[in-house]
């Protein structure tokens, strides 16, 4: 009788070292990758939110106070998912065409936007310029103050999974420029959210940024080159 041909016990062991070599590899390289992709798709969402927060404000999109300036606005509102009235006045109806794609506004219970490994959160001032972040589901909050939104907001884009889906959180303002930190001090994550003034040299939203110093935080914030 002819024995069939196949792999004997030696060959198949072989075959399965060189694969397991492989996969040590090539792993570090792909989760690597991964994160780079996020982190830049990361950086460009805060870019086009100081674009999209300057134009709603131009447009006098809410204006709730009436005094004839427009106010900065949240993830739902810019992404045309919650009611321009939601600060109690201005038109029972949402943003068209919005300036943001319709994934900001999916809009989770702690006010937060989920992209690409990230997440993302709107804070808004109060009177005593203390940050007051998205409402669960999307839009302001009763303690935002229409005078302090025509002057400041801010935004903070975090890893889902601290070195998992990133390395980096980022920080921008009204100001425009983006900041970044390592978390070397506090990490952020699914249960840990920056506070608003976690970038900041003080505890409103008035202080400076923390630029190439700590923040609030703790953390070592620095400009984006």
């Amino acid at each position: 009788m002819r024995r069939s041909p196949g792999f004997t016990l030696i060959e198949l062991m072989i075959v399965i070292a060189i694969i397991s070599v492989i996969a040590s590899v090539a792993m570090p390289n792909l989760l690597a990758s991964k994160k780079a992709a996020n982190e830049s798709s990361a950086i460009a969402t805060m870019r086009s939110l100081v674009s999209c927060q300057t134009q709603f404000r131009a447009l006098s999109t809410v204006d709730s106070d009436l005094d004839g300036a427009g106010e900065y606005g949240t993830f739902g509102e810019i992404a045309g998912t919650t009611l321009l009235n939601a600060r109690g006045a201005g038109p029972a109806i949402v943003l068209d065409p919005a300036l943001l794609g319709p994934i900001f506004g999916n809009i989770d219970a702690q006010g937060r936007v989920r992209k690409q490994g990230y997440y993302f959160l709107v804070y808004l001032p109060d009177a005593a310029l203390a940050g007051v972040p998205e409402a669960g589901g999307g839009g302001p909050q009763p303690a935002v103050d229409p005078d302090a939104c025509e002057n400041h907001w801010l935004a903070y884009g975090w890893p889902i999974e601290e070195g998992q889906s990133g390395d980096r959180a980022f920080f921008v303002n009204q100001r425009g420029e983006v900041f970044q930190t390592r978390m070397g001090t506090t990490p952020y994550g699914l249960a840990n959210i920056p506070a608003a003034n976690a970038a900041l040299t003080g505890p409103t939203m008035n202080f400076a940024i923390a630029s190439s110093a700590n923040g609030s935080d703790g953390n070592l914030w620095t400009p984006l080159q």
